[in-house]
């Protein structure tokens, strides 16, 4: 009778034991990957920020160009009406 509890007891130690070790492998496992995701949200932002700020000054650019063609455009106008 001692014996069979004895051996009962260590079957469920080696139960727990392996289940206990998959269980903890997975929430190291998915404490990187929340790691990694949060270092990855963090990037992202970063490069949207930049990204925006790049558009915007693009968008600057495009309308100084858009304002000087119109000019020039103006000017080439007046100089064709010259020589008619």
């Amino acid at each position: 009778m001692e014996w069979e509890i004895v051996t009962v007891m260590i079957a469920l130690l080696g139960l727990i034991a392996t289940v206990t070790k998959p269980i903890m492998n997975l929430t190291n496992t998915i404490t990187k990957l929340n790691d990694t995701c949060e270092h990855l949200e963090s990037k992202m932002e970063k490069f949207e920020n930049h990204n925006h700020d790049s558009h915007v000054k693009i968008w600057a650019h495009n309308d100084k160009q858009d304002e000087q063609l119109a000019e020039h455009e103006n000017r080439i106008s007046i100089l064709e009406e010259r020589k008619v």
